[in-house]
């Protein structure tokens, strides 16, 4: 499957080194681009990606800021983080502004491959140092206690990048059955993603940041 990629960054330069990484993987197809965070929003409203490549430290607005506005209007498409900072602040404004994953702009061409690809299938992608900023910073009461034995494996597994279908398949359930999982474990531990959900698994000791 071809995943459509629209790329959001204020310098051409990186842009365009962006599309020749893209370019070389065929199932990826850059379907727009844009260089702030409010042009960046019109051109998701006209070519609906899957997944937008999205800098951070732009003008006019933001990148967390645009992320927070392509996740309330257009809740179908992914924003993958790609930037240069790695400041505690950055990190959690674009994981709660609803990016999925998190990358730094050294990032060989087929880690961000397979980020896009994973972002497409609904997967958290994060740098390590990213990740551990976000554990060291992310705040949630403990409620392992509240959680059921099904629901602690389905959140280790979320934690792992695990998509619902890819859960459902290793823990012998069906998709729907894990959906419903997902969406009470969400609502006991107070977070609105996938990705908040796993950084509470880190947080308290459900997961490990080690392969």
């Amino acid at each position: 499957m071809t995943v459509r990629v629209a790329l959001v960054d204020d310098h051409d330069v990186v842009r365009t080194g962006l599309k020749m990484y893209l370019s070389l993987d065929d199932t990826l197809e850059v379907v727009g681009e844009a260089s702030n965070g409010l042009e960046g929003v019109a051109m998701v409203e006209r070519v609906q990606p899957d997944v937008v490549v999205m800098d951070l430290m732009m003008p006019v607005m933001d990148g967390i800021e645009a992320t927070r506005e392509i996740r309330s209007r257009f809740p179908d498409v992914e924003v993958l983080a790609l930037t240069s900072a790695l400041e505690e602040h950055k990190v959690n404004g674009a994981i709660r502004a609803g990016a999925i994953g998190y990358l730094l702009k050294d990032a060989s061409s087929d880690v961000l491959g397979e980020a896009i690809h994973a972002a497409a299938r609904g997967e958290v992608r994060l740098h390590p140092e990213a990740a551990k900023r976000l554990v060291r910073e992310f705040r949630a009461p403990d409620m392992r206690e509240h959680l059921t034995p099904r629901e602690t494996l389905i959140l280790q597994r979320i934690a792992h990048g695990l998509t619902n279908k890819a859960i459902a398949v290793e823990l012998g359930v069906s998709e729907p059955t894990v959906k419903t999982h997902v969406s009470n474990l969400l609502s006991k531990l107070g977070v609105e993603s996938r990705t908040q959900a796993a950084l509470y698994a880190l947080k308290v000791g459900i997961a490990t940041l080690d392969p």
